[in-house]
């Protein structure tokens, strides 16, 4: 019983603290937390006008299609709402603890919730995107696939993996200062290494391996099939994206808890 309390307060630690980070980030401006709408509103209209109007890009499509030039803004859009997430976890993750630091010497305060309140924060946003994308779909396809609802599932694993790579990095940014300056090169690096201006099959089978072991690589196929595609996802791909999702959430809680007790004395 104690246990499932100390749960259900940290939880509710880590929502008020995401809430707080949300909120501080419009804090000032005119129209406040609309941002967080208005801002993938105006990056998908730019999206929809230079490659749909201008580059004219296309998307190939599955053996046996039509390429996509349509849809190429909506797919485009799709595939930066799973990086966002993922980026911006990781970019925070190494100056988190260091940003906090009077919490660390506060023996009851649970530092674990730190990183969970930052994937917190970042999923508001990501919904927020998914949102502007549904309707974008609406207004532009005139429907959403039935196979959306397949969402939360199939973003399931990306939310376990975050969460465990945020708690690693933020426990190591605490040791190694370097990783805040190297992390936003790797974050670009990823950008580039995913198939989010590109389909998996574009890239040379020499050099798809590569693209294939980016951790975000197979969930944002996934969460393009569900959203714009109308694919229902594959049980045991998914269940494979899932085991390792786990994994990596619980390497990165354990590294966290270990490393944590010399957080006092680098701070």
């Amino acid at each position: 019983m104690n246990d499932r309390r100390s749960l259900a307060t940290r939880l509710s630690l880590a929502w008020e603290m995401a809430k707080r980070d949300v909120f501080a980030r419009y804090k000032g401006s005119v129209v406040g937390l609309a941002w967080s709408f208005f801002y993938p509103v105006l990056m998908l209209g730019v999206y929809t006008f230079v490659f749909g109007v201008i580059f004219r890009s296309r998307w190939t499509a599955a053996p046996g299609e039509t390429p996509l030039t349509s849809e190429f803004a909506l797919i485009l859009f799709s595939g930066l709402v799973v990086y966002g997430f993922f980026s911006e976890c990781l970019n925070k993750a190494p100056g988190l603890i260091t940003a906090n630091a009077q919490f660390v010497k506060k023996v009851v305060f649970p530092l674990e919730v730190l990183p969970v309140s930052t994937a917190l924060s970042a999923l508001f946003h990501m919904l927020v995107s998914l949102l502007v994308l549904l309707i974008a779909m609406l207004l532009l396809k005139g429907s959403v696939p039935a196979t959306a609802v397949a969402f939360p599932v199939v973003v399931m694993p990306l939310l376990l993996a975050t969460l465990g790579c945020t708690w690693l990095f933020s426990a190591l940014g605490v040791y190694l200062r370097d990783l805040g300056q190297v992390m936003p090169l790797v974050t670009t690096m990823l950008l580039f290494l995913s198939p989010v201006f590109y389909p998996i099959t574009a890239v040379p089978a020499s050099f798809r391996r590569i693209v294939e072991l980016n951790p975000i690589t197979g969930v944002m196929d996934g969460v393009r099939d569900t959203l714009i595609f109308g694919h229902w996802p594959d049980p045991r791909l998914l269940l494979w994206q899932f085991a390792v999702g786990l994994a990596i959430m619980l390497v990165g809680f354990v590294v966290f808890q270990y490393v944590r007790r010399g957080f006092a004395d680098v701070i």
